[in-house]
């Protein structure tokens, strides 16, 4: 990912509120045939090992896991908010007119090797927490035992489970930060404004 200094985010916990905030991740391999792509949740452990640990699953049906190559190395893409910035929104524009569109958002690419596994006492485990963290705070919370155990190992033969050791991760946070003040105040108050909500959820980070 290109990503220069300016919008280079190297906190930790930023980057791991970051990467919380994105509910669906894209996994993305290398196969024989070429690049290989599935959106799929998944659970990033950041205490385990160096920069930290995702655990998921994908369809068996789904041949990504069979394709594959063991010696590349996988990428999971976390996009975060993100939006359109108009010029009308910046000062600068009846001064020089010397502006152009651009897109802010948050972004997390995560590297490491793929481990894909059957096993089912770990698959069980992968998605019991994933519903966890999903149901948390929802009124008539479901959980993976509320469902009879057959069904429920019938489910998990259908799945393949996916653990990926980070070994390296670039985080960015693009938010017009190469711009003035002035004109970010005006980015902030055009997005608040917007009826979209993934506008409204860049202004409250655009920084001022």
């Amino acid at each position: 990912m290109y990503n220069p200094e300016v919008f280079r985010e190297e906190n930790k916990d930023a980057i791991t509120a970051m990467i919380r905030s994105c509910h669906l991740a894209t996994l993305v391999t290398n196969s024989s045939s070429g690049l290989i792509a599935t959106p799929l949740p998944m659970l990033f452990e950041e205490d385990e090992g160096e920069h930290g640990v995702l655990h998921g699953h994908v369809a068996k049906a789904n041949s990504q896991w069979k394709e594959s190559l063991a010696s590349s190395e996988a990428l999971v893409i976390f996009q975060g908010a993100n939006a359109y910035i108009t010029p009308a929104w910046y000062a600068s524009k009846a001064e020089t007119g010397r502006v152009v569109p651009t897109w802010d958002y948050l972004a997390v690419h995560a590297y490491g090797p793929v481990e894909f596994y059957q096993d089912s006492k770990r698959l069980l485990a992968v998605v019991t927490r994933l519903t966890d963290l999903h149901e948390t705070g929802r009124p008539n919370r479901w959980s993976v035992s509320d469902a009879p155990p057959d069904y429920i190992e019938g489910q998990l033969r259908a799945i393949v489970g996916v653990r990926i050791p980070i070994k390296r991760i670039d985080a960015k946070r693009k938010l017009n930060q190469r711009q003035s003040a002035e004109d970010r105040a005006g980015v902030k108050a055009g997005l608040a404004e917007s009826p979209l909500e993934g506008d409204r959820q860049v202004a409250k980070i655009i920084p001022v």
